[in-house]
């Protein structure tokens, strides 16, 4: 059975048109939704995060909130960009977060994607070493963090300490037992997914990956998922891992759904740069009757391929519309493709 959960950015804007007008707002909906999303029994919340942006940025309050709101749903992030992160303070985040939710945490971690800002990262004190590029430093934070979140002592302990410490080397606390099981990597290219598959992580995937082969999104996303694979395989790690994509699935059924996205003007790929060197494949997004959705999504070969799909919701559309998004996949779409 696929899991299917949804992947909010929480942007929000102060118009008149949004029915997201402040952070507040962004926060409290996303807690909102999540609730509405397990009671239509969805598998998964995720969160997007970005600095400098009028978007959701700061996940751990978000997720402790939304673990403490709901009893079995799945929360993640898709992705926290490590070139920000204190990977010490972050573990003892992501295992409050994880505790309070019973162990639903499904923590999203990358080496970071384009930002509003230059160089964002420097303003949280951050900086590569001679030698360094930034995103080596994101994946240097990420394989701290992934060593912490062991559970194994690594400080010594103060000889007079202010409370009597377990004997041994100290751990960070709160731990979260399982925790380095459930981390997932959002990979843009097929060497950065072998990558994480060699360290034991999850494969997140999105709507957008380097153009590698110049082939439709789908087909090389679904060589990556295969690559990926085999890499975790050649690695021997005793569990199995887990891969999900990102899509924009629209069902049409009713008259607000055709208003929005109606249109059929997202149906193909789009090429772009992320960077200055980087070329990039952009995915389809895709809305129709659910008939014809059903066809096409049955020849989509990264979704095949994974084992969770996040859907992208248009959040400033509001909580209860978002909702109808999510369950009108969930019963005119999952169960015709085997989802459920």
């Amino acid at each position: 059975m696929k899991k299917i959960g949804f992947l909010s950015f929480g942007h929000w804007t102060p118009s008149s048109r949004s029915e997201t007008r402040s952070a507040g707002d962004a926060l409290l909906q996303s807690i909102d939704l999540a609730v509405a999303a397990e009671e239509l029994g969805a598998d998964g919340a995720y969160f997007r995060v970005h600095h400098f942006a009028r978007q959701l940025a700061s996940p751990f309050p978000l997720l402790a909130a939304v673990g403490a709101r709901t009893r079995r749903i799945e929360i993640g992030t898709a992705v926290i960009d490590m070139r920000y992160e204190n990977p010490l303070y972050m573990a003892e985040d992501a295992g409050a977060a994880d505790l309070i939710s019973g162990g639903r945490l499904q923590l999203g971690i990358s080496r970071g994607s384009p930002e509003q800002v230059i160089d964002g990262w420097r303003h949280f004190g951050y900086q590569p070493t001679e030698g360094q590029s930034d995103a080596d430093m994101g994946r240097r934070h990420a394989e701290v963090l992934l060593e912490v979140l062991r559970g194994e002592g690594f400080a010594q302990p103060n000889p007079r300490p202010m409370f009597p410490n377990p004997p041994g080397l100290l751990r960070l606390e709160p731990h979260a037992e399982g925790l380095r099981e459930r981390i997932w990597w959002g990979a843009g290219s097929n060497a950065t997914a072998a990558w994480a598959a060699e360290r034991g992580m999850n494969l997140q995937s999105s709507t957008l990956k380097d153009d590698e082969t110049g082939e439709p999104f789908h087909i090389q996303q679904a060589k990556q998922i295969r690559a990926y694979r085999a890499a975790w395989a050649a690695a021997g790690h005793a569990h199995e891992p887990r891969v999900s994509v990102s899509r924009s699935i629209f069902a049409l059924v009713d008259e607000r759904d055709r208003a929005y996205f109606g249109r059929g003007n997202e149906g193909e790929d789009q090429i772009g740069f992320i960077d200055e060197k980087t070329r990039a494949i952009f995915g389809r997004s895709y809305a129709a009757e659910p008939d014809v959705l059903i066809e096409e999504l049955k020849k989509d070969e990264a979704v095949a391929e994974a084992d969770t799909l996040l859907l992208t919701v248009p959040n400033q559309l509001g909580v209860a519309y978002n909702a109808h998004v999510i369950e009108a996949i969930l019963t005119h779409v999952a169960p015709a493709l085997g989802w459920r």
